[in-house]
């Protein structure tokens, strides 16, 4: 898919009073790095076991630009190398407050690994920055290295100026964000185990990246979730003698999305905020008892999914409320029997 990016857009994100005030994007530094990020996405390329990238090849440049800003250099920033697997490496960024007691603004989730991209889809090489019409074209412009570049600028900006901030500025930019193993993980997982994001706990937090020209902030409220049904096994000609896991489970997702739906509506605010669509809650992976075959009824089924939830509401109660719903589907077992033949 092409990712594209308006270069004129003001991305510095900041209001027009206080110390950012006169902050502007520096379109020639933002552009000169970005087309360093995009000419090495071949290498970017996550999509195992047939790609696995090593996103120090884009971290150097973004170390090279903050280089000049470093403690080490007699600058502000503090910069932390964080790797977990050999040429993959998690970069934290740190503008300090003079103020040791003060509390911190992150912005983390801007990643150094990209989709896998066939060039012979795209009207241009994905693997080199092109700009046409003001529209930035490449493998990563939008989906993240565009946001990488982005959150550079803003860190050499500070460094530069030296701004007097009552907040602490932190980012963390991570890898293996388009794979993300759970089994061994090397990226933001990796961070919070160690301990690298305890810090962060002292203020907002915001997920930056996105994967399209509209907002992102909606799938900030990310809530994953598990469903165990257990039933009973019998043989597939006789299912009056058992209880099939699996649509044991299906009813009990439809029941909870019933209660969600009705609580989470539609915002009357989406459309202001470019919201493409409201708040949702689905299943995206099942498994049932292993080795059964075709006519044998499951005794078992784990249903997962998650919640995508507009910032209009809060995740705590959509929590509350799929914990409720279960609850109150389980009491109500005995009277439930829907005619399955």
């Amino acid at each position: 898919q092409k990712q594209k990016h308006n270069v004129y857009n003001n991305m510095a994100g900041v209001s027009e009073t206080g110390p950012l005030g006169d902050f502007k994007l520096d379109k020639e530094r933002f552009v000169g790095l970005l087309t360093k990020l995009v000419g090495e996405a071949k290498i970017l390329q996550n999509a195992p076991p047939d790609l696995i990238c090593r996103e120090d090849a884009a971290g150097e440049h973004v170390l090279a630009a903050l280089s000049p800003h470093t403690v080490e250099n007699g600058g502000p920033l503090k910069v932390e190398v964080c790797r977990y697997a050999e040429g993959r490496g998690n970069i934290i960024i740190e503008y300090p407050s003079a103020n040791p007691d003060a509390r911190t603004i992150a912005f983390v989730g801007s990643h150094l690994d990209v989709v896998a991209a066939n060039p012979e889809e795209w009207k241009h090489d994905p693997f080199k920055l092109t700009i046409e019409d003001d529209i930035l074209h490449g493998r990563g412009t939008t989906d993240c290295l565009g946001h990488v570049a982005l959150v550079t600028d803003l860190f050499c900006q500070l460094a530069t100026t030296r701004p007097t901030l009552g907040v602490t500025v932190i980012a963390v930019i991570i890898v293996d964000e388009e794979s993300g193993a759970s089994e061994d993980p090397v990226g933001v997982e990796k961070l919070m185990t160690e301990g690298k994001l305890s810090g962060l706990k002292n203020g907002p937090v915001i997920w930056l990246d996105c994967a399209d020209m509209q907002p992102n902030i909606g799938s900030g409220g990310l809530l994953g979730w598990e469903l165990n049904c257990h039933g009973k096994a019998s043989h597939s000609g006789f299912p009056h003698h058992g209880v099939n896991a699996i649509e044991l489970g299906s009813d009990a997702v439809k029941f909870v999305q019933d209660r969600f739906y009705a609580r989470f509506p539609p915002h009357k605010d989406e459309k202001r905020y470019g919201f493409t669509m409201s708040s949702s809650l689905k299943p995206t992976k099942i498994n049932t008892t292993a080795g059964t075959s075709l006519n044998a009824i499951p005794n078992f089924c784990c249903v997962q999914g998650d919640v995508r939830l507009i910032p209009f509401y809060d995740i705590l109660d959509a929590k509350t409320l799929m914990e409720e719903a279960v609850a109150e589907f389980n009491a109500g077992l005995k009277e439930f029997s829907p005619n399955r033949g």
